[in-house]
């Protein structure tokens, strides 16, 4: 066959595999801006845009769906006994407060549940001082799950805690995602895995299920130990958070622990990662508690792209549009798309004190200057961004009014509304709530206020790069 036959049979193949993932499209988009830049390049560039919307273009976990519809009945049973358990959220005279919190259980399919403890943990020392009392003192089993596994001083105790506990005989579940972790050598996992952890990467899924979807990260970053007590927040596992990396000034961020029934929720979300990444289901302990660790309600809020909804952009536009005095948010990217961008403006321009913290120094600097392109908008209907200046500011943290406050892993950006799972905690507890506030208000002392000069008076290539860099926000 004639080299010209080839390259024309090779370009036909090229346009027809670009034509189906235009179908594709056309059955699955969400935002027609996404959909019209992928039909674009698509047809105009298919040998870069195939390759990249093969690697980058899907919005939804596929084979996590898959696996939900078909998985294991016991886990569907749990799942589904957990959801019925509702909890009445007592408001007298607020039906309009209770009915907002119950569209959270709804997203999540978990219930606010009554008699936890929960409490907040302002930085990496005292997260990890909190996380290692923990495992020291589990006598059954140990569910971990994190987004960045370091084998640094803090990943090498964990693991010397994880290793001590094997020999003791309590069992360790290690879930990691393969992304964020790519950085972890292969011998920290083979010598957990030698003591006699199970180890899984959340990113390859089972073989079974096994499918090329390197635009979907797990995101969270959780531990239970025993059923009883449970942590989740932003913080990862690194040196990083304690200003031991490099010389670097520690990360600031924030973890909540908490012991009640919400445990089970937690262990819930791990469960059904753990079952999608390993295809095992393991024998935990789902009873109740014999008695109450307090007087806390806590709702676990999983998020992510198996779900039927965007759960995650929902909660947020829930948080923003129902508050009413003050919306104070913590998010190390600030990358919203336009609706969370309107609904910010919209409750800035009722009259709600709208704050958004985001750091000065970030680990990424296309999402930083990102950011700088809704700085005009922001400040023209009222909301107020703050920078933080000392170190990284990674943590995830959304306060409304003096009703609830929510610690998690979701950012404010396109990835964690659409790609990632994500897991937050949110609570009503008065005594939590005054927590946050004191943290942000620390927080904001430690911040620069913005103003539109901060945007209009750099030079033209600055401005023309942040707008540039913002058209990137699906992808970043």
């Amino acid at each position: 066959m004639e080299p010209f036959s080839l390259v024309a049979i090779a370009v036909g193949l090229l346009y027809l595999a670009a034509l189906g993932c235009v179908y594709r499209i056309l059955l699955t988009y969400r935002t027609a801006q996404g959909a019209i830049a992928w039909i674009i390049g698509l047809l105009g560039l298919p040998y870069v845009a195939v390759p990249l919307f093969l690697l980058f273009g899907r919005y939804r976990f596929g084979g996590y769906i898959r696996a939900r519809r078909m998985g294991d009945q016991a886990l569907t049973n749990l799942l589904n006994r957990f959801e019925q358990q509702t909890t009445s959220i007592p408001a007298p005279a607020d039906d309009y407060f209770t009915d907002e919190l119950q569209v959270l259980c709804k997203l999540g399919r978990q219930p606010f549940t009554e008699g936890n403890r929960c409490t907040l943990l302002r930085d990496g020392e005292a997260t990890f001082e909190a996380l290692f009392e923990a495992m020291e003192n589990a006598t059954r089993y140990i569910l971990l799950e994190f987004y960045i596994i370091r084998s640094d001083r803090v990943g090498q105790r964990i693991k010397a805690i994880l290793e001590r506990k094997l020999a003791q005989g309590v069992q360790v579940w290690f879930l990691y995602d393969n992304i964020g972790s790519v950085w972890l050598p292969r011998s920290y996992l083979k010598q957990l895995a030698a003591a006699g952890a199970r180890v899984a990467s959340f990113g390859d899924g089972n073989v079974r299920r096994r499918r090329f979807q390197i635009n979907f990260r797990n995101h969270r970053k959780l531990l239970v130990c025993d059923g009883v007590i449970g942590f989740v927040g932003g913080i990862n596992l690194g040196d990083e958070y304690l200003g031991t990396a490099m010389d670097q000034e520690p990360w600031r961020d924030t973890h909540c622990q908490i012991e009640g029934p919400a445990v089970t929720g937690l262990q819930l979300t791990w469960l059904e990662d753990w079952n999608w990444a390993s295809d095992e289901f393991p024998e935990l302990d789902w009873a109740p508690p014999a008695t109450q660790a307090g007087n806390d309600r806590v709702l676990m809020l999983p998020t992510g792209p198996a779900d039927d909804w965007e759960t995650c952009s929902l909660f947020f536009l829930n948080c923003i549009n129902n508050a009413r005095q003050r919306l104070w948010i913590s998010s190390p990217y600030f990358v919203p798309d336009f609706q969370i961008m309107n609904a910010l403006q919209l409750a800035a321009l009722r009259g709600v004190d709208v704050r958004v913290l985001i750091p000065e120094k970030s680990d990424s600097w296309l999402i930083g200057l990102a950011a700088y392109s809704y700085l005009v908008q922001a400040c023209q209907t009222g909301i107020k961004i703050y920078r933080y200046q000392p170190g990284f500011m990674h943590q995830k943290v959304i306060l409304v009014d003096d009703r609830y406050a929510a610690v998690g892993t979701a950012n404010l950006d396109n990835r964690s509304m659409r790609l990632n799972f994500e897991i937050s905690a949110v609570t009503t507890a008065p005594h939590f709530i005054a927590s946050v506030e004191s943290m942000l208000e620390e927080d904001l002392d430690n911040c620069r206020l913005m103003h539109e000069c901060d945007y209009n008076d750099r030079s033209t290539l600055f401005r023309l790069s942040c707008r540039a860099i913002r058209l990137l926000a699906p992808l970043l």
